[in-house]
C-alpha cells in the first residue's frame, strides 16, 4: 500500500504544470493530501512544511504567498474552505510552538501507546491540535503526526486527523500505530521529495529564463550551434546585424576555401583539445565583404551544443589591408614604393625561365628647384603627374616605382637594349614637353635615366639595381634630360659602378666592425708642448686583411648617404679606445677627428654626439673636429650650431682644407675656430712657388689677427717645415713627420721634437 501511495504521489507532481505560482502548488498539495485521505481512509490532512531552512516559510520560487504555512484537506463529511482556513489559521497562532518542535520532533500518536511518552511541548501540541479540531465542531478519535522529513532545503510534517473509531486500513494492522508511523513518515518524506524536487524544477526553470534573457540581452552577436553544424537559436544582436538565421548551417554562409578552417575550429573544441578556439572568416554582408571572428565553447546543456560569440573584426582587417598597402605602396603616387619593386625585381632574378628584361633608374633634374621656388605641395603635385605620365608611357606588363624623393623605378619585362632605349627616348622627350606651372610659374621638366640589362648572373638584386643607378648619375653629370645604358667597358661607367660597389661594402663593413682607427702626427713648429697632436684617419679592412682607403670608400658613403654612420664609428671606437687606454690620452695634448658635411645637416647624429660626449667628461677636452671650408661655407648654420654644442665640453674646432673656396675670408669671420688647417694644395711646392708663400702668408698674418692657430698640410719635407716654422705657422702635417699608424700601435702620448 506504501508503494502505491508513494507512486500516486509521485505521479501527481510529475504531472503537475511547471508554473511556480501559489495556485499551481496549492492545487498540488490539495491533490497529494486528499490523495492521502483517500488511502488512509481519514477525515483530514494536512502538511507543514519549511524551505530555505526558514520554519514554515514556504520560498516564493514554489508558493509566492510567505503567509501561507499549512495547507490542508478535509474529507467530503467536514469539507469548507471555512474549515481549512480556520485550521490553517490556528496553525498560525502556534507558530512558535511549531518552531521549537520541528528541531527535535519525533512521531505523535493519538490515543498513544503506553510506552509513548510526550514531552510538555509535545503535549501542548497535541492539546492545541485537539482544540482546533473541537473549534471546528469535529470529533477528533485519532491523530497522528510524522517527525520532520527534511530533503534538500525542504522540511515537512506530514498529520492525519480521523473521526470515527473504525479505520478499517489501521485496525486490520497487528501493530496499528506501528503502521500508522511508517505510513505517514514514507508518505511525509515522498511529499518533501516531491516538493524539492519541483522546488529544484522550478528554479532551474527561472535559471533558464534568466539565461534565454541574459542571452537575448548581450550586445554581442551569438548564436547556439547544434552537433550537425546550425543554428538552433541566436540573440537579438545576430538577428539584426548579421546574415544569420534560424536553421541555417554555418558552412552555407562561408566560401568553400574556408571550410577547412571552420571545420579545424570545431573540432578543437568538440574533442576537448581546447576549451574554447576561433577563427576569422569572411562573409558577405549585403553587397560588401566583412571579416568575423568566430569564437567557439561548450554551451554546458544535455544537447551538447556550441556557444558561438561572433565579433566584426573588418576595421582591423581594412587597417591591414592599408598598412599592407603603406607598407609596399607610396601614398603620394600610389605607385609600389623601393620594397616592393625590389621584391619584384628578386621574384624576376629567381624565375627559371630566364626572360630577357631591363630595369632602369629615374631622376627628375633640378626637382629641389621647384620645391625651393613654389613650396612642397607644388612638388608633391609635379611627382603624381610624373607618375600618370610614366604609366601612360610604359608597356602594359610594365612597371614604374617610385624609389624615394624624385627617383622612379622602371621594371620592363621581355626588354632587350633597343627596345629600353625606345622606352627611356619616349619618357625624356615626353617629359621635356611636359609643362608644369604652379600659381603663375612655369617650371621646366626632364629626367635623366640610367638603364642595365637584368643579368641572372649577378647573385642578387643590388648587382643590378647599382649598375642602373651608376648609369643614372652618369647620364645626369653628362648634362641632365638624357638617358644612358649602362657598359661595363665605360671607365667612368665603370668608377661610377664601384662607387656603388663600395656603398654595400662601407654597410657590410659597419654592420661587422670591418674598420681600424690610424693616426698622424700634427708637429708643432715652434712649441714647447710634451703631448702629442694628432689627426684620426679611418681605413676599411677587407676579408684578406688589406686595408682600403678612405679616397676609395668615403667619396661613395658621402654619395649614398652613409658618412654620418661612418663619422658614428669613428668616435665611438675612439672614445673607447681612449676610455681603454687612459695613461696614453692624458698625455696627448690634442686629438683631431673629421665630421663630414652630411654629418653636419643630420639631427639624428648631432643628437646622439651630445649624448655620447656627456658621457665621457674625462677624455672629451682633448678633441678636436676637423669641418671642411666647403661644408662650413655651404651649412653654415649647421656649422655654427656644432660650434655651440662642443664649446660647452670643451672641444676645439678646425676648419679643413682652407683656401680651396671662393668666400674663405668673407665667411671666416662668421666661424668661431681654433685652428685652419691650409689647404695641401698650397704647401706642397710652398719653397718654389711665389703665389703659394703668398698664400701661406697671408693665411699665417690672418691667424695671428683673428687668433686662430694655422696648420699646414701636405708637409713633404723638412724645408717645407722650416719654411712654415720661420714665417709663425703652428703646426705642420705631412709625410716628411710621419706616414699614418695604426692607432692600436701608440704606445705613449708623449712627443718627439721633428725640427731641431
Amino acid at each position: 500500500m506504501a508503494d502505491s501511495t508513494q507512486q500516486l504521489l509521485k505521479s501527481v507532481f510529475t504531472n503537475g504544470p511547471i508554473e511556480g505560482n501559489d495556485t499551481s502548488v496549492l492545487s498540488l498539495l490539495n491533490q497529494a493530501l486528499e490523495l492521502v485521505c483517500q488511502r488512509l481512509e481519514c477525515s483530514a490532512a494536512f502538511v507543514l512544511t519549511s524551505q530555505y531552512d526558514k520554519l514554515f516559510a514556504v520560498d516564493t520560487d514554489i508558493i509566492d504567498t510567505s503567509e501561507q504555512q499549512c495547507v490542508s484537506h478535509f474529507g467530503a463529511s467536514h469539507a469548507s474552505h471555512a474549515s481549512q482556513a480556520l485550521f490553517n489559521q490556528h496553525l498560525q497562532d502556534n507558530l512558535s510552538l511549531c518552531e521549537s518542535l520541528l528541531s527535535s520532533h519525533q512521531a505523535i500518536i493519538y490515543p498513544h501507546s503506553p510506552e509513548q511518552s510526550f514531552t510538555a511541548d509535545e503535549n501542548r501540541l497535541l492539546t492545541s491540535l485537539l482544540d482546533i479540531f473541537n473549534q471546528l465542531d469535529i470529533d477528533c478519535k485519532h491523530l497522528a503526526l510524522s517527525p520532520v522529513l527534511h530533503v534538500g532545503n525542504v522540511k515537512v510534517i506530514l498529520g492525519t486527523m480521523c473521526a470515527s473509531d473504525a479505520n478499517p486500513v489501521v485496525s486490520q494492522q497487528d501493530d496499528p500505530c506501528a503502521f500508522v508511523q511508517k505510513l505517514l513518515d514514507d508518505i511525509a518524506y515522498q511529499l518533501a521529495s516531491s516538493l524539492e524536487l519541483r522546488r529544484l524544477s522550478v528554479l532551474l526553470d527561472s535559471k533558464d529564463k534568466q539565461y534565454q534573457e541574459l542571452f537575448q540581452l548581450l550586445p554581442m552577436p551569438c548564436a547556439l550551434i547544434d552537433l550537425h553544424n546550425n543554428v538552433v537559436l541566436q540573440n537579438d544582436a545576430s538577428t539584426q546585424n548579421l546574415p544569420i538565421t534560424v536553421g541555417q548551417s554555418l558552412f552555407t554562409l562561408l566560401r568553400e576555401e574556408e571550410h577547412p578552417l571552420l571545420l579545424d575550429t570545431l573540432h578543437i573544441v568538440r574533442e576537448g583539445i581546447l576549451r574554447q578556439a576561433w577563427c576569422e572568416v569572411p562573409l558577405r554582408n549585403g553587397v560588401q565583404i566583412c571579416w568575423y571572428k568566430f569564437s567557439f565553447c561548450h554551451a554546458l546543456n544535455k544537447q551538447q551544443q556550441l556557444l558561438l560569440m561572433i565579433e566584426d573584426v573588418t576595421e582591423r582587417y581594412r587597417l591591414a589591408d592599408e598598412l599592407s598597402f603603406h607598407s609596399n605602396y607610396d601614398v603620394l603616387t600610389g605607385l609600389p614604393n623601393r620594397l616592393q619593386f625590389e621584391n619584384m625585381l628578386e621574384e624576376l632574378l629567381k624565375d627559371e625561365e630566364h626572360i630577357p628584361a631591363c630595369i632602369a633608374f629615374l631622376d627628375l633634374d633640378q626637382f629641389q628647384v621647384v620645391n625651393d621656388l613654389s613650396g612642397h605641395q607644388a612638388g608633391d603635385v609635379l611627382l603624381q603627374q610624373v607618375a600618370v605620365r610614366l604609366k601612360q608611357l610604359l608597356r602594359k606588363d610594365d612597371v614604374v616605382a617610385r624609389l624615394g624623393g624624385d627617383e622612379f623605378g622602371l621594371l620592363m619585362h621581355y626588354s632587350d637594349t633597343a627596345s629600353a632605349q625606345q622606352v627611356a627616348k619616349r619618357i625624356c622627350q615626353q617629359l621635356f614637353d611636359h609643362e608644369f606651372t604652379w600659381k603663375g610659374i612655369k617650371h621646366n621638366i626632364s629626367a635623366s635615366i640610367g638603364i642595365a640589362k637584368v643579368d641572372y648572373v649577378d647573385s642578387d638584386i643590388y648587382g643590378v639595381m647599382s649598375k642602373a643607378d651608376a648609369a643614372c648619375r652618369l647620364a645626369k653629370e653628362e648634362g641632365r634630360n638624357r638617358w644612358h645604358f649602362y657598359n661595363p667597358d665605360d671607365p667612368q661607367m665603370h668608377m661610377m659602378y664601384n662607387q656603388m660597389l663600395a656603398s654595400v661594402d662601407i654597410a657590410g663593413a659597419l654592420a661587422l666592425n670591418q674598420f681600424e682607427l690610424f693616426y698622424q702626427l700634427i708637429e708643432p713648429l715652434d712649441k714647447p708642448d710634451t703631448g702629442i697632436h694628432m689627426e684620426i684617419l679611418l681605413r676599411m679592412v677587407q676579408s684578406d686583411g688589406q686595408y682600403v682607403s678612405p679616397g676609395v670608400f668615403l667619396p661613395a658613403a658621402e654619395r649614398y648617404n652613409l658618412a654620418p654612420r661612418v663619422d658614428r664609428w669613428v668616435i665611438d671606437n675612439l672614445l673607447k679606445w681612449g676610455g681603454n687606454n687612459l695613461a696614453i690620452w692624458e698625455q696627448l695634448s690634442m686629438v683631431s677627428v673629421n665630421l663630414s658635411a652630411m654629418s653636419l645637416a643630420d639631427n639624428k647624429f648631432m643628437t646622439w654626439l651630445e649624448m655620447r660626449l656627456m658621457v665621457e667628461p674625462e677624455l672629451v677636452s682633448k678633441l678636436c673636429f676637423e669641418i671642411t671650408e666647403t661644408a662650413a661655407v655651404s651649412q653654415l648654420d649647421q656649422a655654427t650650431g656644432l660650434i655651440d654644442l662642443l664649446r660647452p665640453f670643451g672641444c676645439k674646432i678646425a676648419l679643413d682644407d682652407f683656401g680651396s673656396g671662393f668666400s674663405s675670408f668673407a665667411y671666416l669671420k662668421c666661424l668661431d675656430v681654433d685652428y685652419v688647417k691650409i689647404d695641401g694644395q698650397f704647401v706642397v711646392n710652398l719653397c718654389e712657388n711665389r703665389s703659394d708663400k703668398a698664400i701661406v702668408s697671408a693665411i699665417c698674418q690672418l691667424g695671428k689677427d683673428m687668433g686662430f692657430e694655422v696648420i699646414a698640410e701636405f708637409v713633404e719635407n723638412t724645408d717645407i717645415g722650416v719654411y712654415l716654422k720661420n714665417i709663425g705657422v703652428d703646426y705642420a702635417q705631412g709625410y716628411a713627420i710621419n706616414k699614418p699608424t695604426r692607432l692600436a700601435e701608440l704606445q705613449h702620448g708623449l712627443r718627439t721634437p721633428w725640427l731641431t
